[in-house]
């Protein structure tokens, strides 16, 4: 037989090392004792089980200072689902808790037995929260995305997570094989007729929930990162007052979508009707914070999942 890998052994011992700890309720003294390692080496093993999404560590308990913050701002924006995480400081990354929280609450819905309509948008913070979903079996359900994803160099879209979502739910999956953005509303409009692509559109269309990345608009935007955009556009749509994106439709401060010739380009669908479908929108960091505030005022979304800091500075506005 062929011998394991050392990095695969690593990750055995992970798991191993992992399960002791959140599952069995060991300490790190009693894993080194029964693996026969360090302390120092059991702590490390822990950390890379996490590390490597082997254990997915969620919050159960409602905080109630979260929860008096989503129920204010139910209230202030007329939302009717709303989810707040701690606010890590220290924290680099812009998904780390509401990516966990979006999977919890991604997952309450694919548990229910009747057939559901599961839109999906795109960007960093889907990509993580789909990472942390567990396997499940969900035949009665469609997964549809509401972007492209193909991008601009013809390559599969890197943060679209309708590929890595069929990973983990067993459920009929519809891509959507259009760029985010293309290269005229001629073009837009004679890719949207195509057979492969209008009965999807028309699926995304009744869409029971969905789930929606909040880009920032500034020169360091996925649209521009990920090519979508070239930075003169960018600088024109910052001039024209962009303020944040949602599935590459750009809007205001005011939330009002521009009217400008880069939306009339936009391949994606419309985001769905919110008195149709729950259209949940996730997004933290400070950066973020104008893009989720114009999110909300232009009336996008009535779900949100974000953290105490960026529910502050809305009910702060």
């Amino acid at each position: 037989m062929a011998r394991r890998g050392e990095g695969q052994t690593r990750l055995d011992d992970a798991a191993r090392a992992g399960w002791l700890y959140y599952v069995a309720g060991r300490t790190q003294d009693e894993i080194a004792s029964s693996m026969g390692i360090s302390r120092q080496s059991a702590q490390r093993l822990v950390s890379l089980s996490v590390a490597e999404k082997l254990i997915k560590v969620r919050l159960d308990h409602p905080i109630a200072a979260c929860l008096e913050l989503g129920e204010a701002l139910k209230r202030r924006f007329g939302l009717k689902e709303v989810e707040i995480v701690p606010t890590d400081p220290t924290a680099e990354s812009a998904t780390v808790g509401v990516a966990e929280a979006g999977a919890a609450q991604l997952e309450r819905w694919l548990k229910q037995p009747d057939p559901l309509v599961i839109a999906m948008g795109t960007g960093r913070t889907l990509r993580a929260m789909i990472d942390q979903l567990s396997p499940m079996d969900c035949p009665q359900h469609k997964i549809v995305s509401l972007t492209g994803n193909i991008s601009p160099d013809g390559s599969a879209a890197y943060f679209n997570v309708i590929f890595s979502m069929a990973d983990a739910i067993k459920a009929p999956h519809f891509p959507m094989p259009l760029p985010v953005i293309v290269s005229s509303p001629a073009e837009k409009q004679l890719l949207h007729e195509q057979p492969l692509v209008a009965p999807t559109i028309a699926l995304g269309q009744r869409s029971d929930v969905t789930f929606v990345g909040i880009g920032e608009m500034n020169m360091n935007a996925p649209l521009l990162v990920d090519g979508f955009l070239k930075p003169a556009e960018m600088e024109d749509l910052l001039q024209a007052g962009a303020k944040g994106e949602i599935c590459g439709w750009i809007f205001g401060e005011d939330g009002k979508l521009l009217e400008h010739p880069v939306n009339e380009r936009v391949a994606s669908l419309e985001i769905p009707s919110r008195e149709t479908s729950t259209v949940i929108g996730l997004a933290r960091g400070r950066r973020k914070h104008p893009a989720i505030l114009a999110a909300v005022r232009g009336g996008h979304l009535n779900g949100l999942i974000t953290d105490e800091e960026a529910a502050r500075s809305l009910l702060a506005s």
